[in-house]
Order: C-alpha cells, then structure tokens, then sequence
C-alpha cells in the first residue's frame, strides 16, 4: 500500500486556505466574520497544537452557517477546482500508481473531485456533510492510523509520502517514509529503519 498526505505533498500549499480565500471572494460579507478565527485556527492547526476534540467545539459553530448560507457548494467546489487543479504537483503526476492512496484532514467532499480528475480512486478525509455543516470524522494526526485502519485493517503500509511531522504516527507504521519539500522528495525510512528523522 502506498499512501499520499495531500496539502503540502501533493497539493502545492494548504487547501483549507485556499479554499477560505476562494469562499471570502465569493461571499466577503458572510466570511469576513470568520477570518479572525480561522487564522487562530489554521495557525495552531500548521503548528500541530490543535486537539481533536477542539475541532468540533472551537470551529464547527462556523462551518454549520457557511454551509448553510453558502449557495450552491456542489457547483463551486467544482469551480474551486477548475482554478486551483493546476497546483497537483508535477513529481506526484510522474510516480503516480493506480492504487495510491491519499489520507488526509482536507474533507472528503473536496478531495472526491480533485480526485476524481487526477485519476485516485482511493482517498480518506474528514467527513463533512455539506448540507448541515456537521464534521464526522476528523482525518488529522494519530486519527489518520484509524482511518487507514478501519479501511484496509492490517494491510502493510509500504510507503508513506508526506510534508509534515504532522503525519508522524502514519510514519511510524509505514515501512517506508519519504519527506516532501516542494518538488523535493528524501527517503528518511527505509525497510522499517529510520534513516533521517523527520524532525531533524
């Protein structure tokens, strides 16, 4: 099994802001009130210092009304995309394989179309349902094992390629770890040996 973190490893940058950004264009009034708590939010997020638990309890209040307000989120999901495709990483399209996985917090609801036209047919996100705003499963550190987990139970996880001490407990299970820094790519586990730690 070879796994795919995706913002920052396959996608050039953080999906949830460039998403946050496409949506203020496109409704300023109604998302300029979140643009404090979000920056908080994405910040703590970035420095791995937000629990799970907070998710739901420190932002979900937020989703809930941009999901309710938002018109139309199936069609401009697709129009985030048709911008924002072009940011898929060339390294990624010359190694990709038809079984590649990618797990990663990006929603499910976003990653199902940009999948869908790059042509990976297995993805794990955080559940997100678009027509009330309520966050299911959240896909992000140690959650990410039990994603994998209850997916494809004991199958081996070969590979794992991802930007991010973020995904260190994927890391830990995977036999083999590859850090990604833009176009970048470092093997620092190899055959289950660490080779180059990720933090050094």
């Amino acid at each position: 099994m070879r796994v795919f973190d995706f913002d920052n490893t396959i996608y050039d940058g953080e999906s949830g802001f460039d998403i946050f950004v496409f949506f203020f264009k496109k409704e300023p009034k109604l998302i300029s009130r979140y643009i404090p708590k979000f920056g908080e939010g994405f910040l703590r997020y970035k420095l791995g210092r937000v629990q799970l638990d907070e998710v739901k309890r420190e932002y979900g209040d937020m989703l809930r009304e941009g999901c309710a307000k938002m018109r139309n989120l199936p069609q401009l999901i697709v129009e985030f995309w048709d911008a924002h495709e072009k940011k898929i990483k060339p390294f990624y399209k010359a190694i990709q394989k038809d079984d590649d996985v990618i797990i990663s917090a990006c929603p499910e609801v976003m990653l199902a179309e940009i999948c869908r036209r790059i042509g990976v047919r297995h993805y794990i996100g955080t559940q997100l349902d678009l027509s009330t705003g309520e966050i299911g499963r959240i896909c992000y550190r140690e959650a990410k094992v039990e994603a994998y987990r209850a997916q494809y139970g004991d199958l081996p996880l070969d590979e794992l390629y991802t930007d991010s001490q973020n995904d260190r407990a994927l890391m830990e299970l995977a036999r083999t770890v590859y850090l990604v820094s833009g176009e970048r790519v470092e093997k620092i586990k190899a055959d289950g040996v660490w080779c180059k730690r990720a933090d050094k």
